[in-house]
C-alpha cells in the first residue's frame, strides 16, 4: 500500500506540471514590457497649514508632481491599470511630517468595497497604501494602508521576516467617495519613519491599490514576482532637503478599573494607573519603556488538553512584546510569554519539598511583571541595534502546616532580569548577518542561562539564489546542581529563488544539551535532520486559474546517540484559485517506514515506536467578497496499527450583513481512535495507553461597527476535548508495547468557556478608550471513571458557580511633548 502511495504521488506532481506549464502559455496575451530603472517622484516643501480632510483642496498641491501609470502586482502580474481606475498620487513635506494625498478614479464608485472593521484589518474593502524607506536601502519599509471606509492598517516589513502588523505608529488619514472614486489624504509624522540626518534626503516609495470587488493589487512601481523582494524593488522620492525635525517625546498615560466577580472571592474593585513612554533618542533610533504595565485586557489564551510531552505555545497578546519587535526575532530565540510567565518552581516540584503535615495553601500561577524598556533602530550604513531588557518581582507560594495551622512563605521565583540584544547588520540591499544573544540572571539558588547566535541570509545580487544559517551556542548554570550546560544547533539551507521552479535542501544538527527555553522556546534537541522541498507556482493567471503551486516536500529526522530515525515524511500539496477567487487545496502524507519517539516517555535513553502510517487533506475556501463566504478543511491518518486513525474536519462560515456588521463562526473537531499515548509510571514501568480521544471547539465572532473609530465586538469559545483510555501497555527497552496489569482508568474531560464584549473607540490618533466584560469557567476533571458525552450537559456545568465575571474600562491617553510644551 505504502508503495503504491508513493507511486501514485509522484504521477499527481507530474501531470500537475505538464498541466499547469501549458495552462500557461495563452496565445494572444501579452505582458506589457517593464523598464527595470527605477521610477522617481518629486516632492515639493509645503508653508501651508494642511487640513486632513480628503479634500485636497490646499493650492500646494495643485503645485505637486503626480505619480501615476500603476501596474498589477496580483494575479496579472505585469499588466497596466486600466484608463478608467488611473491614480494619481502626490507628496509634499514640511518639518514636521509628509504628506500623500491620492485620487483614485473608479468608473463604478457605487461598486467601491467598504466594510468597516477594526485597525490593521481590511476586511472585504478597497485600500490605499504608501511604503517608505528613509535609508532607500531595499531593506525595511514602514507600510501605512488606508481602506475606503477610512480604517487605517500599518505595518513594517523586510525581505527576511515580511510584514508585521503588531507595529502600530500615530499618524492621521481622512477619505472621501466622490462620483470619480475615491480620494485619500495622508499624513504621516516624521517620529513613525526612520531616516539619516543629511540635508538632501532620498528614499525608497511605492503606493499600493487594492480593488477589492476584483481581487487585484496594483502598485506603482512594478514589483516582478519572479525576482527580488517588494522591498527592493520599490521607486525613489526626491526632493527632502534640509528638514527640523521636533523632539520625538510621546507619553502614553493610561486608567483602568477592574471590577470582577466570582463565588469564592466575591466582588473585588482594582484600580491601575501607569505610563508608557516613547522617545526618539535621534532619527534612527527609539526607545520604549512601560512603568507599572497593565495587561488586564488582552485577549485570553485559547487553551487546550495537551495529552503531549511538549507544552502548548501560546501567541503573545502584550502590545510591548508585539510591537516593533522584529530584530528580537532573528534565530528564533526569544519567546516573550517566558517573561512574566510560570513560577521557575513548579507546583509538582514544590510539593515534593514541603515538609510532612504541609500542604500548598496558596500557589501563584504566573509572575507579575515590574518594568521594561526596549531600544531599536538601525543607522543609514545597514546595522540594526535590538535591545530589550525586562524585571519580573520575586514570587512567593504560601505553605500550610495543617496541625499548627502556621503558614510560611517560600520563593518560587526570585526577582529576575531577562534581556535580549541583536545586531543586524544589512548589505546589497538583500543580505544580512546578525549576532543575538539572550540572557536570563535570576537571584539567589535559581539557574541563569546565556544564549548567542550567529545568524546569515544571503542573497546573489540578482535575487536568484539564497543561503541561509546560523550557529547557536547555550550555557544554562544549574545553581543546585553547581554544573553548567553547554550546548549547540546550527543548520544551513540553500534555495533558489526565482522562476517557475524553485527548490531548497537543508540540514541541521543539535546537541543533547542544547537549552533556550528560559527565554525562547524549543521542544527537541539531540538529533540531526535533512529536508527538501521542490516547488512550481504560476507567475501568470492562465485560462481558468488566477493562482496555481504546487510543493513535493522531504523531511528526515535522526536521533544522535542511537541513529533512529525520529521523523520521516514525505508530502505533496496543491493551492490553487479560480477566476472566481475561490481557493482551493489538496495534500497527501506519507509517512512510509517505522520511527522512534524519544521524548513520550520521559526517560532518558526510552523511546516508543510510532508506526508508518499516511493521511490526506482538502480545502476550500469561497470568495470573501461574497456576504456568505465558507471555509471548509477535512482531513484523515492511518496508522499501519490496529485501528488506529486520525481524522477531522474544520468549518468556516462567515456573513457580512453589510459594512458594518458581520458575523463568523468556527468549529473544529477532531477524533483519534485507538491512540497510543503515554498514561502513568509504576514503579520502573512506563505505562502507554490505547485510547479514544475527541476533541470539540465552537467559536463564534460578532462585529458592529459604529464607525471607523468606534466598534463593539463578542468573541466566545467552547472547548471539550475528552479521553477513554480502553486497554494498557508496558514500553519494552525495544520501543514495543506489551499488556500491562495496570488498573488505573486515568480518563480525563476537560471544557472550558469564555466570552469577551468590548467596546473600543479610537478618541483620537494614539488615544483609546476600551471596556470589556469577560467571563470564564473551566471544568478539568481527571482520574475518571466514564464521561459524560452529552454535549448540553457538559455545557452547561460550566456556568452557575463556577463562571468568573470581570468588567472593565481603560483609558489610555497620546500626549506629543511638542504640543504639551505649548500648553504649559
Amino acid at each position: 500500500m505504502t508503495y503504491r502511495l508513493i507511486i501514485l504521488l509522484l504521477l499527481l506532481c507530474n501531470k500537475a506540471i505538464y498541466a499547469q506549464n501549458n495552462a500557461v502559455s495563452i496565445p494572444g496575451k501579452q505582458s506589457n514590457p517593464v523598464s527595470p530603472e527605477k521610477k522617481k517622484l518629486k516632492t515639493i516643501l509645503s508653508n501651508e497649514n494642511i487640513s486632513i480632510d480628503g479634500e485636497l483642496n490646499e493650492s500646494i498641491w495643485q503645485k505637486a508632481e503626480a505619480a501615476t501609470d500603476f501596474v498589477m502586482f496580483d494575479p496579472d502580474n505585469g499588466k497596466s491599470i486600466p484608463s478608467t481606475k488611473k491614480s494619481d498620487i502626490k507628496v509634499i513635506y514640511d518639518n514636521e511630517a509628509i504628506y500623500i494625498g491620492a485620487m483614485l478614479n473608479d468608473d463604478e464608485p457605487n461598486k467601491i468595497m467598504k466594510e468597516i472593521t477594526q485597525r490593521d484589518d481590511d476586511g472585504s474593502s478597497d485600500f490605499f497604501g504608501v511604503s517608505l524607506n528613509g535609508y532607500n536601502d531595499g531593506q525595511q519599509e514602514f507600510r501605512f494602508f488606508v481602506t475606503a471606509a477610512g480604517v487605517q492598517l500599518d505595518c513594517n516589513s523586510n525581505p527576511q521576516t515580511g510584514e508585521d502588523f503588531s507595529w502600530d505608529a500615530i499618524w492621521e488619514s481622512k477619505t472621501k467617495i466622490t462620483d470619480k472614486g475615491w480620494i485619500v489624504e495622508i499624513k504621516i509624522p516624521y517620529s513613525a519613519l526612520r531616516f539619516s540626518k543629511e540635508n538632501m534626503q532620498t528614499w525608497g516609495i511605492n503606493f499600493l491599490r487594492q480593488i477589492r470587488r476584483n481581487r487585484q493589487l496594483y502598485t506603482w512601481t512594478h514589483i516582478d514576482n519572479n525576482k527580488g523582494s517588494f522591498e527592493q524593488q520599490a521607486g525613489e522620492l526626491h526632493g527632502i532637503e534640509n528638514i527640523k525635525t521636533p523632539t520625538r517625546l510621546f507619553l502614553f498615560p493610561y486608567a483602568s478599573v477592574y471590577v470582577s466577580n466570582d463565588k469564592e472571592n466575591g466582588t473585588k474593585t482594582e484600580l491601575k494607573g501607569g505610563l508608557d513612554i516613547k522617545y526618539g533618542i535621534n532619527d534612527a533610533f527609539t526607545l520604549d519603556a512601560i512603568l507599572v504595565p497593565d495587561f488586564g485586557q488582552t485577549a485570553l489564551d485559547n487553551k487546550i488538553l495537551n495529552l503531549g510531552p511538549f507544552e502548548q505555545q501560546f501567541n503573545e497578546n502584550r502590545p510591548f512584546f508585539t510591537e516593533g519587535t522584529d530584530l528580537f526575532s532573528k534565530g528564533a530565540l526569544f519567546y516573550s510569554r517566558r517573561i512574566g510567565g510560570k513560577p521557575s518552581l513548579k507546583k509538582k516540584n514544590l510539593e515534593k519539598e514541603i515538609e510532612t503535615d504541609e500542604v500548598i495553601d496558596e500557589y501563584p500561577s504566573k509572575v507579575n511583571l515590574l518594568n521594561a524598556l526596549k531600544i531599536s533602530g538601525r543607522t543609514k550604513s545597514g546595522l540594526g541595534i535590538g535591545f530589550l531588557n525586562a524585571i519580573t518581582e520575586k514570587t512567593e507560594a504560601t505553605l500550610l502546616d495543617t496541625l499548627s495551622q502556621h503558614k510560611r512563605k517560600v520563593i518560587i521565583e526570585p526577582i529576575a532580569n531577562f534581556s535580549i540584544l541583536t545586531l543586524d547588520q544589512r548589505f546589497n540591499k538583500n543580505s544580512s548577518v546578525s549576532l543575538v544573544n539572550t540572557n536570563v540572571t535570576r537571584d539567589g539558588h535559581f539557574k541563569d542561562a546565556n544564549v548567542t547566535a550567529l545568524v546569515w541570509d544571503l542573497n546573489t545580487t540578482k535575487n536568484t539564489f539564497n543561503l541561509s544559517g546560523d550557529f547557536k551556542y547555550s550555557n544554562v548554570n544549574e545553581y543546585k546542581n553547581l554544573n553548567n550546560r553547554k550546548g549547540y544547533n546550527t543548520s544551513l539551507n540553500f534555495a533558489e529563488t526565482s522562476g517557475k521552479i524553485r527548490f531548497n535542501v537543508g540540514a541541521k544538527y543539535v546537541s543533547k544539551e542544547f537549552d533556550n527555553n528560559d527565554l525562547g522556546i524549543n521542544f527537541q534537541t539531540n538529533y540531526s535532520s535533512l529536508s527538501g522541498n521542490i516547488n512550481y507556482r504560476m507567475l501568470k493567471p492562465s485560462e481558468n486559474l488566477n493562482a496555481f503551486r504546487l510543493n513535493v516536500n522531504y523531511y528526515s529526522e535522526y536521533e544522535n546517540i542511537t541513529g533512529k530515525l525520529q521523523s520521516f515524511n514525505l508530502n505533496t500539496n496543491y493551492h490553487f484559485t479560480t477566476k472566481n477567487n475561490d481557493g482551493y487545496g489538496f495534500g497527501i502524507d506519507s509517512k512510509p517506514v517505522n520511527t522512534y519517539d524519544f521524548y513520550s516517555p520521559g526517560v532518558s535513553g526510552r523511546y516508543v515506536t510510532i508506526p508508518k502510517n499516511y493521511g490526506a487533506w482538502v480545502y476550500y475556501s469561497s470568495n470573501y467578497n461574497k456576504k456568505l463566504a465558507i471555509d471548509i478543511n477535512p482531513y484523515f491518518t492511518e496508522y499501519f496499527q490496529g485501528d488506529r486513525m486520525e481524522y477531522g474536519v474544520s468549518f468556516g462560515p462567515r456573513y457580512r450583513l453589510n459594512n458594518k456588521i458581520s458575523f463568523r463562526l468556527n468549529y473544529d473537531f477532531n477524533k483519534q481512535n485507538s491512540d497510543r499515548g503515554f498514561v502513568d509510571y509504576q514503579g520502573d514501568e512506563i505505562i502507554y495507553a490505547q485510547r479514544d480521544v475527541n476533541s470539540s471547539t465552537l467559536a463564534l465572532s460578532t462585529k458592529y461597527a459604529l464607525n471607523n473609530k468606534m466598534t463593539i465586538n463578542i468573541n466566545s469559545r467552547y472547548y471539550w476535548s475528552y479521553v477513554q483510555n480502553d486497554k494498557f501497555f508496558s514500553l519494552q527497552p525495544d520501543g514495543e508495547l506489551s499488556a500491562s496489569n495496570y488498573t488505573n482508568l486515568l480518563n480525563q474531560d476537560f471544557n472550558t468557556w469564555n466570552i469577551d464584549c468590548s467596546y473600543s473607540w479610537w478618541i483620537s490618533p494614539g488615544s483609546q478608550l476600551n471596556m470589556l466584560y469577560r467571563n470564564i469557567s473551566s471544568n478539568d476533571l481527571s482520574e475518571i471513571q466514564g464521561i459524560n458525552k452529552n454535549v448540553s450537559h457538559n455545557f452547561n456545568s460550566l456556568f452557575g458557580d463556577k463562571l468568573q465575571h470581570t468588567f472593565s474600562i481603560s483609558l489610555r491617553y497620546f500626549l506629543d511633548y511638542n504640543r504639551a510644551k505649548n500648553w504649559i
